[in-house]
């Protein structure tokens, strides 16, 4: 059984030297295998994955290739395994470990930054400047390094956030794309209280986006999209506003909502070229605009729209300055609740089913979980 040297561990988890895991073949071939249990080093722990989410990233990493970076390159046929929105169990502690115990439950940041550039010093470890180099401390993992859809995984003390014992094994998987949503709210986009907040796009980061500006205390909330179901999902998250943008001009129907100087802060979550002159269109002089999505292609921007209204626009990756932690906290205060995005749950050996499940949407899915340990497959209600 699984005991190096300089490792704690407790007979309360018994670790096998071996996991089952899921590699990428080619694009979008998975395979089953089995490989070493990964043993933690010094600052870290052993993860039992107890559960995963799966986020657009994934089946673009999967199926394109981007914007996942192994070994320098593309990540397909190096035995890496995807995965990054995962919560689990700390079965085993590193070297001199004791910022957690055994048996604590935990929700993961995916990004461990190398601690020594002057982004992670600043606390965006998301952009640290090592980003990819392994030898640098650098770690991403399910972008750069092996991520979740295994049983076990070693993660950094400081990516991770306990959770409360009445957070499910399956919010507990939400918890990062929430703090996703709490970096472009509070961190980046500095928003305040009272101020309008638009969200373009109506996939599982825009209705985070939507539902934690709610309890931040945006007001009002729109949300844009195009499926009549999500947009209601939107209002029960707690938009005050939804714009079916099949039926309505979204520049004027926000402008009609939040006034005719437009909104303070618009945050584009679909991914859509147009969206961003839109989004830019939305937004009122001096106020600011948040590109949270990966746009399948290059597009143009009114530069001039910028300038002359003094509109900030920037981009967000990921969740730094410990945003996943203050989303735990909304989480266990209950200030926001994100079941209604759990749609489906399947098990770990289901993941091919799983992924076609949410690549496609299939049965309205939007996020979909992956559990490791006895689960029945299929869709659930709401919790």
């Amino acid at each position: 059984m699984f005991s190096p040297d300089g490792v704690t561990t407790s007979v309360a988890f018994p670790i096998p030297d071996t996991m089952k895991a899921w590699v990428l073949d080619g694009p979008g071939e998975l395979r089953a295998t089995t490989k070493p249990v990964p043993v933690p080093q010094r600052a870290e722990v052993l993860l039992r994955i107890d559960a995963v989410a799966i986020c657009p990233s994934d089946i673009d990493n999967i199926w394109y290739g981007w914007p996942a970076v192994v070994d320098g390159g593309k990540p397909f046929n190096k035995n890496w395994t995807p995965g990054h929105e995962y919560m689990g169990t700390v079965v085993a502690l590193g070297p001199a470990v004791d910022e957690f115990a055994i048996g604590d439950r935990v929700a993961v940041e995916i990004h461990a930054g190398c601690g020594q550039c002057k982004r992670c010093r600043q606390g965006l470890y998301t952009a640290c400047l090592n980003y990819g180099n392994r030898a640098k401390g650098h770690r991403a993992n399910g972008f750069t390094t092996d991520g979740g859809f295994c049983e076990y995984q070693v993660n950094h003390v400081n990516t991770m956030a306990k959770l409360s014992d009445d957070i499910s094994d399956e919010l507990g998987t939400l918890v990062v794309t929430a703090g996703t949503a709490m970096y472009a709210l509070t961190e980046i986009g500095g928003l305040i209280a009272g101020e309008s907040l638009v969200v373009i796009g109506e996939g599982p980061i825009g209705l985070f986006v939507a539902a934690v500006g709610k309890a931040l205390g945006a007001s009002p909330v729109v949300v844009t999209g195009l499926s009549p179901q999500r947009l209601a999902i939107a209002k029960s998250l707690g938009a005050d506003h939804v714009i079916d943008v099949r039926e309505q001009d979204a520049v004027v129907a926000v402008r009609e909502i939040v006034g005719p100087a437009g909104a303070d802060y618009v945050v584009e979550c679909s991914g859509a070229p147009v969206a961003i002159n839109q989004a830019i269109a939305m937004a009122s002089r001096g106020g600011r605009v948040c590109l949270a999505a990966f746009p399948a292609e290059a597009t143009s921007i009114d530069v001039g729209r910028l300038v002359r209204d003094n509109i900030a626009l920037f981009g967000i990756r990921g969740e730094g300055k410990r945003a996943v932690h203050r989303a735990c906290a909304l989480l266990r205060d209950k200030k926001f609740d994100p079941s209604p995005l759990h749609t489906h749950t399947f098990a770990l050996d289901d993941l091919p089913t799983a992924l076609r499940t949410a690549k496609d949407k299939l049965d309205g899915a939007i996020k979909v979980v992956v559990k490791a340990r006895g689960v029945a497959a299929g869709r659930v209600a709401a919790e």
